[in-house]
């Protein structure tokens, strides 16, 4: 192996021995990540590494307290092969969901068994009493898992909006007051570290759909939230495609308008779309059409389900306008499948009403699918991109001894728009 000299344009070394042991300790924990419990001999034939060299890096990695032995290999011919598997407890991943109405999270370990999976019901009225919340939620799930949030070694949030740098704050973030304050992620390093990420919700729905739901089945796909807020997740050649100022996705935006739950101070706010196309605008259209008591956007479905005449003009209405979002998303970028998320969008029917909708006017008809996945789509998102900024630390620190994982200090990433909770 070679790597380019510091000094001499063009020029190449040796790469260091120092440097070689690294990677290679990286490739063998890939592959016992991937693969499950290996043998030594698994490890060199996977990995095309002599067998004295996997048993020095599986001593550095175990040495680090980054794997364990799991048991012997009975079965077969010869003497038993002694097996090392990932050490759960190596590193732990917090995903956490904010919402307009629910906040939601969940912890697992690196070895990717979730320790514990919680939500409530927000009743924050701005970004300090949010965060609190937040707080509150992430410590309740390190005391079911017997850890602190010391003890995490990446924290990934699912967030309406998108990162501001010139504010250092989050933009964009709809219905979600006093969110945008700079404020808010100064509070947030404080209790989840440096190496925080925080997402726009709908990026870590579409990927945890790509990776466990219909995504599976084609390269490319637009997860459409349709909920409390709007927002699409577009998967390009297997990637999620940002865009060149992260704002890929932002339907919510769109001066698209139409049926009557439309209102011009919520544009203001929210974006024209989502003003006209969310679950509030379902609720302000069933009640200019006459529905009383108690109204949202459920029971709107559930009375056109019914054969309310005039939840089913409205039903028919949202369906109408959501077909339009999609042949505009058809026409730019041809998308295999799309999948429609968050409460309404997961509606009884509503996929079959869209479908109805959208074959008349698109000049290619995409297959139109409900989301597979349920309400921890962002939680589950958040995880696994969680997972994998993990093992970029730890990996990284694999000749350092065990102990409490350290978060180096890290960027803010976010993108994209929507409110990816099941709140409708």
């Amino acid at each position: 192996m070679t790597v380019m000299s510091a000094g001499t344009p063009g020029a190449m070394s040796a790469a260091r021995p120092q440097l070689i042991r690294a990677l290679n300790e990286q490739l063998l924990l890939g592959h016992i990540r991937d693969h499950g419990p290996c043998s030594r001999a698994d490890l060199a034939r996977l990995s095309g590494l002599s067998k004295p060299t996997v048993s020095l890096a599986l001593a550095t990695v175990e040495q680090a307290g980054l794997i364990r032995e799991a048991g012997q290999r009975i079965g077969r011919p010869g003497r038993s092969a002694l097996l090392y598997e990932i050490r759960p407890e190596a590193g732990f991943v917090l995903g956490l969901d904010v919402g307009a109405q629910y906040i939601r999270g969940a912890l697992a370990d690196v070895a990717g068994e979730v320790r514990a999976r919680s939500s409530a019901r927000s009743h924050a009225s701005g970004g300090r009493s949010r965060v609190e919340e937040l707080v509150s939620l992430a410590q309740g799930l390190c005391a079911q898992s017997g850890i602190t949030l010391q003890d995490v070694t990446q924290t990934v949030i699912g967030s309406p909006g998108i990162y501001d740098a010139r504010r250092n704050a989050m933009a964009l973030t709809g219905g979600l007051p006093g969110w945008d304050r700079p404020a808010v992620l100064v509070r947030l390093r404080e209790v989840f570290g440096q190496a925080l990420v925080v997402k726009n919700n709908v990026e870590p729905a579409a990927l945890a759909e790509r990776a466990n739901g219909n995504g599976r089945e084609v390269d490319s796909f637009a997860f459409v939230h349709v909920g409390t807020g709007i927002g699409m997740g577009l998967v390009i050649g297997d990637q999620l495609f940002r865009g060149a100022h992260g704002v890929a996705g932002e339907i919510a935006y769109m001066p698209m308008t139409g049926g009557h739950g439309g209102d011009a101070a919520d544009a203001r706010k929210r974006g024209a779309l989502e003003a006209a196309a969310s679950a509030p605008a379902v609720v302000r259209a069933a009640r200019r059409a006459g529905m009383r008591g108690q109204v949202s956007a459920r029971r709107v479905f559930t009375a056109a389900a019914r054969g309310d005449e005039r939840a089913a003009a409205v039903v028919a209405e949202e369906a109408a306008l959501v077909a339009r979002l999609l042949c505009a998303v058809v026409t730019i970028v041809d998308p295999e499948l799309i999948v429609l998320g968050g409460g309404v969008g997961q509606a009884p029917g509503f996929a079959e009403a869209v479908t109805a909708e959208l074959r008349p006017i698109a000049p290619v008809m995409p297959d139109v699918r409900v989301s597979a996945l349920g309400t921890d789509a962002v939680v589950d998102g958040c995880l696994a991109s969680g997972a994998d900024l993990a093992w970029t630390q730890l990996t990284g620190n694999a000749a350092s001894p065990p102990g409490p994982a350290q978060s180096p200090s890290a960027g803010l990433a976010a993108a994209g728009d929507g409110d990816a909770v099941e709140t409708w």
